[in-house]
């Protein structure tokens, strides 16, 4: 399967009802489809530091594309042993520098981009996304408690568009042929946010007549965030996908943005200090505020809690 174009089109006059991610197969097994809808969520993750359109373009896409790869990963996510997470890292020369986007199984995302304030636009004033990106290596790790050790897949960025580059990842790099196409819509102040996604893939027995059929209904498709404009849903994006192939029963989750953040872990952090800066931090009675990447939030540590890391670095015996 090849990706869908980039996706173009106005920003969406109004939200898209309420984010989820919606999966199903062909009614022959052999065609998976993975639908997000996921206005919401990239709003709340834009909202939380300020991003100019282009590094919230490619953000919201980020996110998307971690959500539509770990869902559904996990044989039982009930058991938080079993929770796989998938963490995308791209790692392009652009100006937007890197970016990530962590997901897990149950539907739980933040992202991150080096650089917020990047915006590269082309000629009709649309988000160059493939500019900002650039080129270099896009790794995604997989993880679940129970393993041994992350799995990690690195393919070169070849688009900077995100879903293409994703595509080239499943593709290549597990071996499954797919399509992802990714939208996001930016009304004006970045106020209206739209969001929506797709990740079909071939299953084991796919006919020749059903890839072919799935990958005219990917080519039929206009922009995604075109589609947002027109009130687009999950249903219905499933329906174009699988048009002449049939849907099975479909299994809907709330997808959301998480950050796991807290205290003890921002404290860890400073753990990375030289036991010198450490001393001197507490010997002056000052504090060190620890930002968080993912969803902005400051930690103001205190030197009674550096004490224990200096202690912790003497028994390492660190400088």
């Amino acid at each position: 399967m090849s990706p869908p174009p980039p996706p173009t089109g106005p920003a969406p006059r109004a939200s898209t009802g309420p984010d989820v991610l919606l999966r199903t197969i062909s009614t022959g097994g052999t065609i998976g489809v993975k639908v997000v809808m996921a206005s919401g969520l990239v709003s709340e993750a834009l909202g939380l530091r300020p991003f100019a359109p282009t590094a919230a373009n490619a953000l919201g896409r980020a996110l998307m594309g971690a959500l539509l790869i770990a869902v559904g990963s996990a044989a039982d996510d009930a058991d938080e042993a079993n929770v796989e997470s998938v963490q995308l890292q791209f790692r392009g020369d652009g100006p937007l520098g890197s970016m990530t986007a962590i997901a897990d199984s149950r539907a739980r995302v933040r992202g991150t981009v080096q650089h917020p304030a990047t915006d590269c636009v082309l000629a009709d004033g649309a988000p160059d996304i493939a500019r900002a990106v650039g080129m270099g290596p896009l790794n995604v790790v997989r993880h679940r408690p129970r393993w041994r050790s992350p799995y990690t897949g690195t393919v070169p960025l070849v688009s900077g568009e995100v879903a293409g580059d994703l595509t080239l990842y499943l593709s290549e790099s597990e071996q499954t042929p797919s399509a992802m196409g990714l939208g996001v819509a930016l009304g004006r102040g970045g106020e209206d946010v739209g969001a929506c996604g797709f990740l079909v893939q071939a299953l084991p027995g796919a006919t020749d007549e059903e890839l072919s059929q799935v990958e005219q209904n990917v080519a039929n498709l206009p922009g995604l965030a075109r589609m947002l404009e027109d009130r687009l849903d999950a249903d219905m994006l499933i329906d174009r996908l699988l048009d002449g192939l049939g849907t099975r029963e479909r299994h809907a989750m709330a997808p959301c943005f998480h950050c796991p953040c807290t205290r003890e872990r921002a404290v860890r952090t400073l753990a990375l200090l030289e036991r010198f800066e450490l001393e001197e931090l507490v010997a002056e009675d000052r504090s060190q505020e620890i930002v968080c990447e993912f969803c902005g939030r400051a930690y103001d540590v205190q030197p009674d809690e550096m004490r224990p890391l200096i202690a912790e670095a003497s028994s390492r015996g660190g400088a």
